[in-house]
């Protein structure tokens, strides 16, 4: 069978009209989700019904017909193989103990298999029930990213408690950040060899940190999770989303040694240019012009295009969809981004 246009573009080709896919694209938008996420119960208990997860999976595959579904799931499984003791909470996020400086040394994950079973069954029916054109997206968070919610129990506007951390235990969150890299290396691989063509590393509060800080903290996690990731999957494909990272994308991309880089929509087209040059990019439409729609969106859409659209470039938002985005909008961009003829 011929590559799935996602892995092609990964691979550095271009392609038009490019592959299109959306982050959150199973999410609250959509009827059929709020009904099977009713029927699961609670948001958690949806991530590990398999049955359920590959449903919502699926669903946006069938109304918009993308070029990619993403596993549904969490970033915070990770720290809930922990044992970590995680609950989401309606309308405010995910709520976890918060992890005290002396509780790394005893963190265990030796019962994160088992615990994660039910994640990679899903994979395997996911790719099962996709037809075989669409790619799969497997994921985990960024270690950095994860670490925020594990030690401040909670997400926070700029993460100083864990910047605080990282600041007064250096050695430790080292230790942190390394215990969580290998987690997700192993993690990522079984859901390549579960059936995932691809996955993505989400590092949604890189933007938070300095420079120096951003080295350490961001990149060398997230480079450990790569190396140890090709050494057994040589092939694997690999999409960084370091959101809020802007300028530091570039030796984010040169030092993590990924395939693609994700931009978010603040993201001026000259860096993603110059990035593009070294391999594909993803993004960068704002969230909110889908919301808005009609012309905010259309000249949204035709921006990505211009700016990247002559290179190897994954059509996608700069962050997740929104739960107030209106289906007839998603359909429009489908409809613009299938137009375009480069």
């Amino acid at each position: 069978m011929a590559k799935r246009r996602l892995i092609r573009v990964l691979e550095g080709e271009r392609l038009t009209p490019p592959p299109l896919w959306l982050m959150r694209q199973a999410g609250r938008y959509l009827p059929e989700y709020r009904a099977t996420r009713e029927k699961a119960g609670n948001f958690l208990a949806l991530c590990y019904n398999p049955e359920l997860a590959a449903e919502v999976t699926l669903q946006p595959i069938r109304r918009f017909g993308f070029d990619a579904a993403i596993l549904f799931s969490d970033i915070l499984v990770i720290p809930d193989a922990l044992g970590r003791s995680l609950r989401f909470v309606e309308g405010e996020g995910p709520r976890l103990e918060p992890l005290a400086v002396d509780e790394v040394e005893r963190l265990d994950p030796s019962r994160a298999e088992a615990h994660l079973e039910p994640v990679i069954e899903a994979v395997r029916r996911i790719r099962s029930e996709l037809p075989k054109e669409t790619a799969l997206i497997g994921f985990c968070g960024a270690p950095w990213t994860v670490a925020t919610y594990m030690i401040a129990g909670r997400g926070t506007p700029d993460q100083a408690p864990t910047r605080l951390f990282a600041y007064r235990e250096p050695e430790r969150m080292d230790a942190l950040l390394a215990l969580l890299a290998d987690m997700s290396a192993d993690y990522l691989l079984r859901q390549l060899r579960a059936g995932a063509d691809c996955v993505q590393i989400f590092e949604s509060w890189g933007g938070v940190l300095g420079e120096a800080a951003f080295r350490r903290f961001a990149i060398q996690p997230t480079r450990r999770i790569v190396q140890r990731l090709r050494a057994a999957a040589p092939d694997a494909r690999i999409i960084g989303f370091a959101k809020g990272a802007g300028a530091m994308l570039e030796t984010y991309r040169a030092e993590t040694g990924v395939d693609a880089v994700g931009l978010d929509w603040t993201v001026p087209g000259e860096i993603g240019r110059r990035l593009q040059a070294q391999g594909a990019v993803q993004g960068n439409l704002d969230p909110l012009r889908l919301v808005a729609g009609g012309r905010a969106l259309e000249e949204g859409v035709d921006q990505v295009l211009a700016d990247f659209g002559g290179g190897p470039l994954i059509f996608n938002l700069g962050h997740g969809i929104t739960p107030d985005a209106p289906i007839a909008h998603v359909e429009a961009l489908v409809r613009r981004v299938r137009d375009f003829k480069g």
